[in-house]
């Protein structure tokens, strides 16, 4: 069971990574404009919006890696449970107001890791 909780943590942390560089790099770029569908002229007006959101994100996936950092440990268990739950919060309020996509691509698996990481400590 650790060994799931920590893939799914990491997969949790590789997302948010992913997602920092989509909205701070690559927001702007055909990728971006595609997968946000937005015009060129809108990204230029959402572009500081999107680079905090960014960074926002890599703040949970290194809060994520600082959890992984202590796997085994009570303190990397509550580091984990706090971003995750984070990421949760998140994605249910992005689900919610932004797109309803997030709760299937952030959502999701915030909650999977989540419950499976809350086993680990109930095991």
């Amino acid at each position: 069971m650790n060994l799931l909780a920590t893939c799914l943590v990491a997969f949790v942390a590789l997302q948010h990574v992913g997602f920092l560089v989509l909205e701070m790099f690559m927001f702007r770029q055909p990728a971006g404009l595609k997968i946000f569908r937005i015009t060129a002229e809108h990204a230029e007006i959402m572009a500081p919006l999107f680079m905090n959101q960014g960074l926002y994100n890599g703040f949970l996936a290194a809060g994520l890696v600082w959890g992984l950092l202590h796997p085994i440990s009570a303190v990397g268990w509550q580091i984990q449970v706090f971003f995750l739950a984070c990421v949760v919060v998140a994605g249910l309020f992005g689900g919610l107001t932004a797109s309803r996509s997030i709760l299937f691509v952030q959502l999701v698996p915030g909650l999977i890791a989540l419950g499976v990481v809350w086993a680990t400590r109930a095991a």
